[in-house]
């Protein structure tokens, strides 16, 4: 019998392999096609749509990204990488919702290609979506500024960790050894993407900048055309962050759930 600890890893897992797919094709899709990265998010998944199985493929990542964004979400609300309830640790928290919000906006995004073959009417920008639901209602700039100011919190753990190297912590020794450079590059260069996605969801909330300011992942890194080295070389970190997400698909250390309490644990 499959208990819920055993449910959670293979989720998790497949939300690694999911987001493994994404940034590879995303580093792969901005070294090779500028023109196709300057669709933004919609480019990579027209990229991806565009390969053999690929609408299959977008199946297996609407399912892993909604996965890896609802353990995002846990660890944010249920702190189960025990990040504690002091200003630091809720920083981080604050961090992992505003990473649960942006893959679920990726996974609607898949869906929709997956559903209706990429088509411009009905593929959409699901974060301007979602950004122009929350502007609709009352509260909801506040709402989508802290949303940003959460990614920019995100950006500078990303940075971090990418110097440090802390995520090794999560990490199984059995990983490959080459996992922290390749993890600290990913990080590095996804802390860039993040600062542009936070500071466009601070200037739709907080500056009335419209829900057509904010960027997705794929728009972001489209953001940075024509800025030369700066461009390539975040393109090669996030290629080299699906990779590390790939090593992660197998060994992260998932948290373990008690199942009396729903208490978090970590495997040796």
């Amino acid at each position: 019998m499959v208990d819920k600890s055993e449910k959670l890893e293979w989720l998790v897992r497949l939300g690694y392999l999911s987001r493994a797919i994404l940034y590879i094709m995303l580093g792969y899709v901005a070294l090779t096609s500028a023109g196709q990265v300057a669709e933004g998010t919609d480019g990579i998944f027209n990229a991806i749509e565009n390969i053999p199985a690929g609408t299959a493929l977008l199946w297996v990542m609407v399912l892993g990204l909604a996965a890896y964004a609802l353990f995002r979400f846990a660890t944010g609300i249920f702190d189960l990488e025990h990040k504690g309830s002091d200003t630091k640790g809720m920083a981080k928290r604050a961090g992992h919702i505003g990473s649960a919000v942006g893959h679920t906006a990726l996974a609607w995004t898949a869906y929709k290609f997956a559903s209706y073959e990429g088509s411009a009417e009905s593929s959409g920008n699901g974060a301007q979506e979602m950004a122009a639901g929350l502007l609709s209602i009352s509260l909801g700039g506040f709402v989508l500024g802290l949303l940003g100011i959460a990614f920019l919190v995100g950006a500078a753990m990303q940075a971090k960790q990418g110097i440090s190297g802390s995520f090794m912590h999560y990490v199984s020794p059995r990983a490959p050894d080459f996992t922290r450079w390749v993890g600290s590059a990913g990080y590095v260069a996804r802390a860039v993407v993040y600062l542009i996605i936070g500071w466009s969801l601070v200037k739709a909330g907080f500056l009335s900048g419209g829900s057509g300011q904010v960027k997705t992942l794929g728009d972001a890194v489209a953001s940075l055309i024509g800025q030369g080295l700066v461009f390539t070389l975040v393109a090669i970190g996030l290629l080299l962050f699906g990779v590390f997400s790939l090593i992660l698909a197998q060994y992260r250390i998932i948290p373990d759930l008690d199942p009396s309490g729903m208490k978090p644990a970590f495997r040796s």
